[in-house]
C-alpha cells in the first residue's frame, strides 16, 4: 500500500512506525508520532469524506467503536477500500493489528509488535489494585463492560469495578463512583482532559491518580510503555 488514510489515532501510530511517508490523511486526533506532517481530515466522528475520496488513498482504516458506519458507507459507496478493526480487548488489537500489516498493507510486521503480543498476551498479573476509570465529566461516564480499556486494565492487575455494568460506557453519579469500592480513580486526559485541578477534587473517599489516557485506550506502539507505566501504579500514589 501507498496511499493511506487513518482515521484511528492508535493506527495512525502504528502506521508511521513503520512507513510514515504513505499517510496521505489522518484526523485531527492523531497526536502520534508529533512530528507527523500531511493531510488532516477533520474528527474520528466527523471525517470530511469528501476531502478523503479526493486524495485517492488505496485504503482507509478505520474502527468500529471510533468511526461512524454512516462515513465508511459513504466511502464504500464511492469505491474507496475501507478496512475496519472490531477491538473489545488487548488480543483483538493485537490480532488486527497483524491482520493490518500482513494483509492489509502488505508490509513486514514492526519489531515493537511482538514484544507487545509477548508482554500483553500471557497470563493476566494478580489482581492488586481496583480502580475506577471515569471518561466524561458533566455528565460522568466511565469505563464499563467489554472494552479494550477495561481489559487492559485487568491484564495489568488492575481490575474495574464497572467490569459487569450493563452499559459499555455508563453514565453514573459522582456519589456512584466514588463509592464503588475502588482502591484507586485513574483520570486520563482524553478524551475528557482531568487535570490536577479538574477532576480529583471531585472525589472525597477516593484517591484519584491524573495519567496519559493513550496508555489506556491506544492500542499499538503505545502499549509497550503502558505495559511498564501500569506496573507502577498502586492507591499509595494518589493525586
Amino acid at each position: 500500500m501507498a496511499r493511506v488514510v487513518s482515521l484511528v489515532p492508535s493506527l495512525t501510530e502504528a502506521i508511521a512506525s513503520v512507513d510514515a511517508a504513505s499517510l496521505v490523511g489522518v484526523t485531527d486526533w492523531c497526536s502520534h508520532p508529533a512530528d507527523l506532517d500531511t493531510t488532516r481530515v477533520r474528527g474520528t466522528k466527523n471525517p470530511d469524506t469528501k476531502a478523503i475520496i479526493a486524495l485517492a488513498p488505496d485504503v482507509v482504516i478505520a474502527n468500529k467503536e471510533e468511526n461512524r458506519e454512516l462515513d465508511v458507507r459513504r466511502l464504500r459507496d464511492a469505491g474507496v477500500e475501507v478496512w475496519v478493526s472490531v477491538i473489545e480487548t488487548v488480543p483483538q488489537a493485537i490480532d488486527a493489528m497483524e491482520e493490518l500489516f500482513d494483509t492489509v498493507l502488505r508490509w513486514e510486521r514492526p519489531e515493537w509488535l511482538a514484544t507487545v503480543r509477548s508482554l500483553w498476551c500471557g497470563a493476566p498479573l494478580p489482581a492488586r489494585t481496583r480502580v475506577a476509570v471515569p471518561i466524561w465529566r458533566d455528565p460522568w461516564m466511565v469505563v464499563g463492560r467489554d472494552t479494550f480499556t477495561g481489559d487492559l486494565l485487568a491484564r495489568a492487575g488492575l481490575p474495574h469495578v464497572f467490569a459487569d455494568h450493563a452499559d459499555r460506557y455508563p453514565s453514573l453519579g459522582l456519589a456512584d463512583i466514588d463509592g464503588a469500592g475502588a482502591d484507586l480513580v485513574l483520570l486520563p486526559d482524553e478524551p475528557y482532559v482531568f487535570t490536577a485541578t479538574d477532576g480529583p477534587e471531585a472525589f472525597t473517599r477516593t484517591p484519584t491518580q491524573l495519567m496519559s489516557g493513550r496508555l489506556i485506550t491506544w492500542y499499538g506502539p503505545s502499549l509497550v510503555e503502558a505495559h511498564a507505566m501500569l506496573q507502577t501504579i498502586s492507591p499509595a500514589d494518589p493525586a
